[in-house]
């Protein structure tokens, strides 16, 4: 007697719509750290590789054992580890967690969500891996716009988190306004 399995194609298509958008975490954590590698192989630490435009775009090679702007980095080790990896680290969990639990979102936001996941991780791997702490590479002049004359410089996992986080905050808000809109038209509808 033959048994027939029966395939729910509706729960695949949904777990591949959800796993789809890790490709773009699994390629943003891997160019970090390609390029990381790079500098740190071409580049002397502390110093400056090349300049583009002046002094405008500079390729460096710094490190940062804190977090966004240095904040942190004079902190005891313990307590770095433990605010900048560990809480990170369960952070980012929680995320994936809720990210595969939550089908509301769409999928500009679950692309977006991925996006902040890989460059997290591509931050996490360095505060636990490179005993020098993030390695930051691109230098960019800022002519003194919030008191900065260079902009702090930065790699491509903070360019991700920061792009995908602005991009997932403008689609958020979107939805909220669209949500809204749609109630004021069919104030009966809940």
């Amino acid at each position: 007697m033959e048994e027939f399995v029966q395939i729910d194609f509706k729960k695949k298509k949904t777990s591949f719509t959800k796993s789809l958008p890790f490709s773009l975490a699994i390629l943003l954590f891997l160019l970090d750290q390609g390029t990381k590698l790079l500098i740190e192989k071409n580049i002397p630490l502390n110093s400056v590789g090349f300049s583009l435009f002046g002094d405008f775009f500079r390729i460096i090679h710094v490190t940062n054992k804190g977090i966004a702007f240095s904040l942190g980095s004079s902190f005891q080790d313990s307590a770095r580890q433990i605010l900048f990896a560990f809480l990170p680290l369960v952070v980012l969990g929680f995320v994936v967690f809720t990210y595969f639990k939550n089908n509301d979102f769409s999928p500009f936001q679950r692309w977006t969500i991925a996006g902040i996941i890989g460059g997290g991780l591509g931050n996490l791997f360095d505060r636990f891996f490179r005993p020098n702490g993030v390695v930051d590479f691109i230098d960019v002049k800022f002519y003194g716009i919030f008191g900065f004359e260079r902009w702090p410089t930065f790699n491509i996992a903070d360019m991700s988190v920061l792009i995908c986080g602005i991009l997932l905050l403008i689609s958020f808000f979107l939805t909220i306004l669209k949500e809204k809109k749609k109630q004021e038209r069919n104030p009966n509808d809940k």
